[in-house]
């Protein structure tokens, strides 16, 4: 996790040839369950209570993006832009492992966003994360659409108009893909990640400020020595984080 933390600031990221592999061999298989006509959940069928009702064929690109539509309804303040590019790395870790039925294609449009710094504006409520953080998710992803908004070089730009400028036309999503997109918890998880940075960070200052406080008072350092530390079954004051120096 700690090797997260350097994604609240610009990225660029890449997926090796394995990832590729993956991701290929996944989408192969949403393809074969429709070349066979089988019913599968999220594929060819209806969502929620409309989960045993099957889909024309020629309806399903139209029933991911209304999926997506229809969950993007969150509220009140947007989140910070380090918390969107938290979500949108562990998105896309989620989605190169291969296992969700998604193209290449999406994945790159979700790479092409976070190379360009390109942040989609995603509502801080509307998540219960229960079977994912539906509600922000769709807001990340309704980007991909063309629909919503994005926030670029600290300007908002419509998400037809950012496409325009990325060199991409409006994403046509396949079977199973907009499923993908909404399930999981990435915003929950970036939030949680956010939150430990921002604690971390208070006790870094809070170790640099009593450092200081026992060098300006003349303090005694004999409450720091180790062999103390070992007798209270505490761990030694080496294992504090690097900021803290050396008394």
């Amino acid at each position: 996790m700690r090797n997260a933390r350097g994604v609240e600031n610009p990225a660029s990221g890449e997926t090796g040839s394995g990832c590729l592999s993956r991701i290929e061999t996944s989408a192969k298989t949403v393809d074969s369950v429709l070349e066979q006509e089988q019913t599968v959940y999220g594929i060819n069928t209806g969502f929620g209570s409309l989960a045993q009702t099957k889909i024309a064929q020629d309806k399903l690109a139209e029933l991911q993006q209304n999926l997506i539509l229809s969950h993007a309804s969150g509220t009140g303040p947007l989140l910070d832009d380090g918390v969107v590019r938290l979500i949108l790395v562990l998105k896309l870790n989620s989605l190169i492992r291969g296992f969700s039925g998604i193209r290449m294609k999406t994945v790159e449009y979700l790479l092409a966003l976070l190379e360009a710094d390109a942040l989609p504006c995603i509502p801080a409520k509307g998540s219960v994360g229960a079977s994912g953080d539906l509600a922000p998710l769709a807001h990340l992803s309704m980007v991909l659409l063309g629909e919503g908004e994005a926030r670029i070089d600290g300007e908002y730009i419509a998400a037809w108009e950012l496409l325009r400028k990325l060199g991409l036309e409006p994403l046509e999503l396949q079977p199973k893909e907009g499923l993908a997109l909404l399930n999981g918890t990435q915003v929950s998880t970036a939030l949680a990640l956010h939150g430990l940075f921002a604690a971390e960070d208070c006790l870094a200052s809070s170790i640099v400020a009593g450092s200081l406080s026992v060098e300006a008072s003349l303090s005694s350092y004999s409450p720091f020595d180790g062999r103390i530390h070992e007798v209270r079954g505490l761990q030694d004051k080496k294992t504090l984080p690097p900021t803290s120096g050396n008394f």
